[in-house]
């Protein structure tokens, strides 16, 4: 009898956190856009088009070395003020875009608090979500993370988010360029059933990294696909309206063995 009553008591606590990580329910069709590295294209074409569909966003902002200061391939921080005061999320990629799995303590509280310090020294809204630069993360990363107060951070791995079962430190997403259409119209059918659809995008286009772009009549394209169809395009900003992430961090532990990298 002690131990059904144990096993109930579990098993009360557990569904009991789950209940509390979500404010309300996840209807179906909610994508978040979120832009990396600070490319000059998301200042002058992606924002006024997000405006246009009246859609949001988060733009993880870094001074991408070592061409960061050319105003052709990257905005400056008077720009990335602006996209602040427009309503976009602005978010926390650290300074120089590092390996950081392979940097110290020290140097990678360095790098997130330069951002951290540019941020408040602009009046711009403190950053509370981060991004992995090139995905490289592990387990004293998240803990970092945890004590410098973010409440979430995008990962890759090309699958929806779940916010039950994925942990808000370790947000999936997919990887956006030129030639993988078919699989971004495919993820954006996973928007369902509770389920959130992230997507990483860089520069529309990106003249430094021509790998990761997407040109601006694709980008389009999606913009008009998502607004004829009626979805919720929202930034990580935006997910607090539905999801506890601090609850979430407390019920759920990461789960390192799910795809994270593309």
């Amino acid at each position: 009898m002690k131990r059904v009553l144990i096993a109930v008591i579990l098993i009360f606590t557990i569904f009991s956190g789950f209940a509390g990580i979500l404010k309300k329910p996840i209807p179906d069709k909610l994508v978040v856009l979120t832009f990396d590295d600070a490319t000059a294209s998301q200042f002058s074409l992606v924002a006024p088009l997000l405006k246009k569909f009246g859609f949001g966003g988060t733009f993880y902002v870094c001074e991408f070395p070592p061409n960061f200061r050319d105003s052709s391939k990257y905005m400056n921080w008077r720009q990335i003020r602006e996209l602040d005061k427009m309503g976009f999320e602005v978010a926390n990629h650290t300074r120089t875009h590092p390996h950081i799995t392979g940097l110290s303590e020290m140097k990678f509280k360095e790098q997130i608090d330069y951002i951290d310090h540019q941020c408040d020294s602009l009046h711009i809204t403190k950053p509370n979500t981060f991004a992995y630069p090139g995905y490289d993360l592990n387990l004293p990363v998240m803990d970092l993370l945890q004590k410098k107060g973010f409440t979430s951070a995008r990962a890759g791995g090309s699958r929806p988010y779940d916010p039950l079962v994925d942990h808000p430190l370790l947000l999936p997403s997919w990887a956006m360029n030129g030639s993988n259409k078919s699989l971004i119209m495919e993820a954006f059918q996973e928007a369902r059933g509770g389920k959130i659809v992230i997507l990483t995008i860089h520069g529309v286009p990106d003249a430094e990294h021509p790998w990761v772009t997407t040109p601006p009549e694709l980008f389009r394209e999606y913009l008009e696909y998502l607004s004829e169809n009626k979805y919720h395009v929202l930034s990580v900003r935006e997910l607090t309206d539905y999801i506890d992430f601090e609850e979430a961090a407390k019920t759920i532990v990461p789960d390192f063995n799910k795809k994270l990298k593309n």
